[in-house]
């Protein structure tokens, strides 16, 4: 398991790791209503990580990384549909999302007090430790 071999503790590098994915970060930054949503658009080829094709949704994004949309899939409702409603989503400070011109900037990965998600990590990695 990645998150056992990094430095720190293991349940933390996990979340660090599920929320630097592509599909995720698409998800965070309000381009789809629902992270399948995300995992369909990204598997669809509509993004390009630093100016690539990425089509593949598990992609592991790096600070400094930039994501934005193909040209010929900017205008696509259902991203346009999930910004317009995306109202009582936050977008994580540790990203910079420039919805207009359909872009994503990481600047860092998020540490724990960052990631939103109300769960106990430890016991993920108990039960796979097993």
């Amino acid at each position: 398991m990645q998150a056992a071999r990094q430095k720190g503790i293991t349940g933390e590098n996990l979340l660090r790791i599920l929320e630097s994915r592509l599909d995720n970060l698409v998800y965070r930054a309000c381009f789809a209503e629902s992270r399948s949503q995300a995992r369909q658009l990204v598997s669809h080829g509509h993004f390009l990580v630093n100016g690539r094709r990425a089509d593949i949704p598990s992609y592991r994004l790096r600070p400094g990384d930039e994501i934005t949309m193909r040209e010929r899939s900017r205008e696509l409702l259902v991203v346009q549909h999930s910004l317009d409603t995306a109202g009582g989503r936050s977008k994580p400070d540790w990203l910079e999302v420039d919805a207009t011109g359909r872009r994503i900037v990481v600047h860092s990965l998020p540490n724990r007090a960052q990631i939103e998600i109300q769960i106990q990590e430890q016991l993920i990695v108990e039960l796979y430790s097993k």
